[in-house]
């Protein structure tokens, strides 16, 4: 089964998934940008039964940090966990097959080809 590794700057927080992804997503939402400190965020969405982390995460409204170097890590909400592309050790492995809150994107940024694009959430979750 495949594999896949990440974690905060200073290593203090570990995560590891197994299998595919449900879905890789950009989101351009204000929660989002604030949580990153960018314009967009990027995830690869997989069953929390499916991650396995180390370390003891910070966290605030569901979105897990390093509260020693800061660095963001995943987020999580019901039953799924959103590792974050950038926390990743091979960050290139997945491609966006969705973008949300599009009406948020800043106007210099281009869509993003061959994907979907929703105005806010995707239709089959909430807004």
């Amino acid at each position: 089964m495949d594999s896949y590794t990440g974690g905060c700057l200073c290593g203090d927080i570990r995560f590891t998934a197994t299998g595919q992804p449900d879905r890789v997503g950009l989101c351009h939402c204000l929660d989002c940008r604030k949580h990153h400190g960018a314009v967009f965020y990027a995830a690869a969405i997989f069953p929390r039964d499916r991650i396995r982390v180390t370390g003891t995460p910070a966290s605030y409204q569901g979105r897990a940090f390093c509260p020693r170097c800061g660095a963001s890590v995943f987020a999580a909400s019901g039953t799924e966990i959103e590792l974050h592309l950038g926390a990743m050790d091979a960050p290139d492995l997945f491609r966006p097959d969705y973008e949300l809150w599009c009406d948020r994107r800043e106007s210099w940024l281009p869509p993003m080809p061959g994907i979907a694009s929703h105005p806010r959430n995707r239709p089959d979750d909430a807004d």
